[in-house]
Formats: structure tokens, C-alpha cells, sequence
């Protein structure tokens, strides 16, 4: 699982779309904030993947002890490890046409994976940029970047995730710019190597960017966002959306019990919601 990828995403779509006053009504209201929500989900879609993708061609590399090594991961997709430049660059293809791949999106083109050390090792930089690189047709641009900071004053493992995007959309449907800027802390369950279930991680930062439509958003983590990895959910934790000429929407994750239960308030009005 990514944890780096449990921000806003549909959180933000599902508030947007069933709580902001009179979206229900006003059809051209709907539509705007469905836009700038959905702008958002697709990004952090788009980013937060790149991780899994170089995990997934490091896994195989690991079992090879070449400087330069070839992992097929599928039909068409095909990694390339080089060793013999630093820091290290690994290299994912997709090919020049819509690969259909298992998580059945379709993506074409290179990513390009930079590091100078394992993402578990302090002072690890691992930077993530892309060429004619396309998610369901949508054009990725821009960087990505995780640092191993080493440990906080709780001892605690933490990193920092940096992002600087740009996507066009398919169709000539517009341009998203994003930005991303958080810090991912290891809580607990680091004593226990090989089980995941009881690991606890904490994210706080914010997001911020204009949707295709011109509009401009902001996603701030107020109250520290936990995560158990045994719990579908986020178990704590407070967000405030702002979208332009719309009302702050504040999302409160509760605090502490695994459920698919939290609220969100506009307007000093509370609402329950679902978490998908």
C-alpha cells in the first residue's frame, strides 16, 4: 500500500459534490466544484502511482547483482536498472502506445527514477521525472521528490514528499497545475520488521493548485492525518479544502476507531459522510 497517497483524492470529490450549499440545485455550481475535485483526484492519481511503479521494478532488480539490469513487467512494460552511473537511475517504459497495464489504466511513455541510496536509509533522495509520459491519455509532466529526513525528536523515521506538476488532459480538456508539499512520519510497528498490519504513519502539508478550469484550491492537513495499515481508512485527522469563490469545507476523520465514518462542516453546518 502507498501511504503516501491517502490525502484528499475522492474525499474531497464526495464532499464537494453532496455537501457545498445548493450544488444540489445549481446545476453550473455542481459542475465547477465536481471539476476542480476531480482535477485534484486525477493528480494525485497520476503522482502518487510513480512510487508503486518503481517498487515494483526494484523488487525484481533485487534478485539480479548486474549493474545494469532488465525487469519485465509485463507486455509492455519493461524497467531498466543502471548501477553504473550515481545516483542510481532507473528507467520504467511504457512504450510509444497505450499500454494497458493491471491496474487497467492505460499508460504510455518513460519514468525516470533517480536515488542515491534505499528509500529506508537516511539522506536517501529519490526524485521521479517523466518523458512523453500519458495516464489514460492525460500527459504527465513535472517532478516528484521523496527525502529520508532520518529521525525526528521522537526517534521516529520521516520523510518528505515534494511535488511540482503539470498535466494536460486528454482531448484538449485543459491544463492542471499541481503542487504538493508533505511529511510522512513512521509512528510504530518499525520493531517489527516483516508485519506490516502494525504499522501507524502520520502525514501532515498541504496541496494547492489550478484545476483546468482556471480555479485555484487549497488542501491543508490541520490536525495531523493517521493511518493504520490494517484499517482501510484514516482513523484521525482534520482537512480544510478551500476552491475558489466556494466555501471552506473542513473534514474531520474522527478520532481513532477504523470506520468508514467522518464530517464534513460548511458553513458551521456538520454533515456526515461515508469514506469510499
Amino acid at each position: 500500500m502507498n501511504v503516501n497517497r491517502f490525502f484528499c483524492g475522492l474525499l474531497i470529490l464526495s464532499a464537494t459534490v453532496f455537501f457545498l450549499p445548493g450544488c444540489k440545485k445549481d446545476t453550473a455550481n455542481k459542475n465547477a466544484n465536481v471539476s476542480w475535485a476531480s482535477d485534484n483526484t486525477l493528480a494525485e492519481g497520476a503522482y502518487g502511482d510513480v512510487k508503486d511503479w518503481s517498487d515494483k521494478a526494484m523488487a525484481g532488480a533485487k534478485l539480479k547483482s548486474t549493474v545494469t539490469d532488465t525487469v519485465y513487467m509485463g507486455t509492455c512494460v519493461l524497467a531498466t536498472l543502471d548501477l553504473g552511473v550515481f545516483p542510481y537511475k532507473l528507467t520504467i517504459d511504457f512504450g510509444p502506445a497505450n499500454c494497458k497495464c493491471d491496474d487497467n489504466i492505460y499508460r504510455r511513455g518513460k519514468m525516470f527514477v533517480t536515488f542515491n541510496g534505499d528509500y529506508w536509509v537516511a539522506g536517501t533522495v529519490i526524485t521521479y521525472t517523466f518523458e512523453n509520459y500519458f495516464v489514460n491519455d492525460n500527459q504527465v509532466l513535472g517532478t516528484k521528490t521523496i527525502t529520508n529526513k532520518g529521525r525526528n525528536s521522537s526517534n521516529n523515521l520521516y520523510w518528505t514528499t515534494v511535488v511540482t506538476g503539470e498535466i494536460i488532459k486528454a482531448n484538449n480538456g485543459g491544463t492542471i497545475y499541481w503542487n504538493s508539499n508533505t511529511t510522512l512520519e513512521w509512528l510504530s510497528g518499525e520493531v517489527t520488521p516483516g508485519i506490516w498490519w502494525d504499522d501507524v504513519y502520520q502525514m501532515t502539508g498541504s496541496e494547492n493548485g489550478t484545476g483546468a478550469d482556471g480555479k485555484t484550491f487549497t488542501c491543508t492537513i490541520t490536525k495531523p492525518l493517521n493511518k493504520k495499515l490494517n484499517c482501510k481508512w484514516l482513523e484521525s485527522g482534520t482537512l480544510e479544502i478551500q476552491p475558489q469563490d466556494n466555501p471552506l469545507i473542513t473534514l474531520d476523520f474522527g478520532n481513532g476507531a477504523c470506520d468508514n465514518q467522518a464530517t464534513a462542516t460548511v458553513n458551521g453546518t456538520v454533515y456526515p459522510i461515508t469514506m469510499p
